[in-house]
């Protein structure tokens, strides 16, 4: 089994549709990949076209069981006083992507643009996103080894010790 860190870079999003009665939207994004969830910052006052630039960091195994390899990018309208309007997502299947880094030591997706689909499945603008992985340089197996090898040793240290002292 092989251990990486997938980073995401989330850049920015363009024609957002609105979904308040104003017009006005503060968006910030939910990253999700398998259990681990970001929130970008609030692009507050920034509204269809917002720029984050932030990274985030996902730490990803692989091969993985159910074989869900998908980075879930919601996005919202942050409101004061009212529930957070949801206003579309997109999905990036990133399987190959850690394939290739699992392969290579490093795979690199560089920052693209993808469409943010409402519920309905109607376009509702698109998101721009790169992402790196990137392989760990030891194993979970070979961890354990070390760590294994590594009590061994200093159990042999310790005895050696004894006898010296007697």
């Amino acid at each position: 089994m092989a251990i990486g860190i997938m980073e995401v870079k989330l850049m920015g999003a363009k024609g957002l549709k609105r979904s308040d009665f104003l017009g006005i939207i503060d968006p910030y994004v939910l990253l999700q990949y398998r259990n681990q969830e970001y929130k970008s910052r609030i692009a507050k006052g920034q509204g269809r076209n917002p720029i984050w630039n932030e990274k985030f960091k996902y730490i990803v195994d692989y091969p993985v069981d159910d074989d869900q390899y998908k980075l879930v990018l919601k996005i919202m309208d942050h409101d004061m006083y009212n529930p957070d309007d949801y206003l579309g997502e997109a999905k990036i299947y990133v399987k190959e992507l850690i394939e290739l880094g699992v392969e290579k030591g490093k795979a690199k997706l560089h920052p693209q643009k993808h469409r943010v689909v409402y519920t309905n499945l109607t376009y509702r603008g698109e998101i721009q996103v790169g992402i790196t992985f990137t392989v760990k340089k030891e194993t979970v197996e070979e961890g354990i080894f070390r760590k294994s090898s590594r009590r061994y040793l200093d159990d042999e240290e310790r005895t050696t010790k004894r006898i010296r002292l007697w």
